[in-house]
């Protein structure tokens, strides 16, 4: 009698092992199923600014519609990585997001380059919307290391200066304030381009150092520009664009789920909008300081616009034969990129 109930004992203590085992086990796998994906988006724009906190948003709609199963840690202001290291930081997973423009690194993105030329964008909902179609439908190899969700863009460089510019000979010989592409324009318009970050150029343009600025309306409200110049001439005609890459680690978007995967390319085609909003918004903001500001905006005629185009004709011809040369389908591009321009 002794023995049998030594061995009972022995079996309930077994068998209580075992449901605590299993009842672990259980929670185990419960907890690995809502465990939540955490990836890193390193984002150049600072925490303020409008594109930074669309990002934001873009994050906080994704995790809100797969229950929170992907969340998505936010790091603005280049303090990940810089805005110029952010793609490579993608690539080799430093971060498993990232935003930043394709010409902060001039010749990794030989046939997306095309997307910043002065081709005459009239917005950034405009610029964004034909970005982004671009791409995916070239679908570029100088991009096939990450993972492409979208691309946006800014509304078109414009001419504010402290003097009126009325025609192709006001712009002779001034010193404009520009960079990269920007710089380029300027020397086709007979300008002098001056490199300096956006920081500087209050000062510059303050103490005469340089007489314009090259860049988009919302730079005068965002930098406070609008303060130093007495005019803004609308050159959208020839309206340059910065194009700026939302991408993905690809061993990251590899091990997401399907569901998951295509709930953030849902979002994602729905933030091209938000984005491009977003740009027309900082501009329209720009557009209402330099009035406050009682400074004159100034509409070319026909004739000069023209003259504008012809300028800058050069440019676009010396990007398409580059882009052949290389073996890319540089002319297609461009036509592409105007052909839907044209049909806005």
């Amino acid at each position: 009698m002794k023995s049998c109930r030594l061995w009972i004992g022995t079996a309930l203590c077994v068998a209580a092992v075992v449901t605590v085992l299993t009842a672990c086990g259980r929670r185990s796998d419960e907890e690995s199923r809502i465990r939540p994906i955490t990836l890193n988006y390193s984002i150049f724009f600072p925490a303020s600014h409008i594109q930074s906190q669309t990002a934001v948003e873009w994050a906080q709609e994704i995790e809100q519609r797969t229950d929170g199963r992907l969340v998505i840690r936010i790091f603005p202001g280049g303090t990940l990585t810089q805005a110029a290291q952010v793609y490579d930081g993608v690539v080799s997973g430093i971060s498993d997001i990232g935003m930043s423009c394709f010409a902060y690194t001039r010749g990794r993105f030989p046939l997306l380059e095309g997307l910043d030329l002065p081709l005459g964008y009239p917005d950034g909902m405009t610029a964004t919307r034909i970005a982004t179609a671009m791409a995916r439908k070239y679908e570029p190899a100088e991009l096939a290391d990450t993972k492409l969700l979208y691309i946006h863009a800014h509304g078109p460089g414009i001419l504010a200066s402290k003097k009126p510019v009325r025609a192709m000979e006001d712009i002779r010989g001034m010193r404009i304030r520009a960079t990269g592409l920007s710089a380029r324009i300027v020397e086709s318009l007979g300008g002098v381009p001056v490199a300096m970050s956006q920081p500087e150029t209050y000062e510059a343009l303050q103490k005469g150092v340089v007489e314009a600025t090259l860049c988009p309306i919302e730079t005068l409200s965002g930098w406070k520009q609008g303060e130093v110049i007495q005019s803004v001439t609308d050159t959208s005609v020839i309206g340059y664009t910065t194009a700026m890459f939302v991408v993905m680690n690809q061993r990251a978007w590899d091990n997401l789920p399907e569901d998951i995967q295509q709930i953030v390319m849902q979002v994602s085609d729905e933030w091209v909008a938000r984005h491009g909003a977003a740009w027309d918004q900082a501009d329209e903001e720009g557009r209402r300081f330099v009035k406050e500001l009682d400074r004159e905006i100034i509409t070319l005629p026909a004739e000069v616009n023209t003259e504008l185009r012809a300028a800058v004709a050069g440019i676009l011809d010396d990007y398409a034969e580059r882009a052949e040369s290389a073996g890319l389908p540089g002319r297609s591009f461009l036509a592409d990129i105007e052909a839907l321009l044209a049909a806005e």
